[in-house]
């Protein structure tokens, strides 16, 4: 495995958010826009619980790299 290039996902049932270290440009927009789920000096550094679904959405639409992406969980 490339080390530079993780890919990590994380759900809350509701939505899955998928991280690739390798695409991410570090521009911190995940982190104004949504502080409480995305926390860079955590571990693990999102915190899916910490926010709406909606609002996870929205900050991972943000995202100009697209190492956030996301998918909704089937119910």
């Amino acid at each position: 495995m490339d080390t530079n290039d993780i890919k990590k996902e994380y759900t809350n049932g509701e939505v899955t958010v998928v991280w690739q270290s390798g695409k991410c440009i570090h521009s911190g927009n995940c982190v104004r826009n949504n502080p409480n789920v995305f926390q860079p000096k955590e571990k693990p550094w999102i915190k899916i619980d910490g926010s709406t679904t909606e609002k996870i959405i929205d900050t991972v639409k943000k995202c100009p790299s697209g190492a956030l992406t996301y998918y909704l969980n089937e119910k």
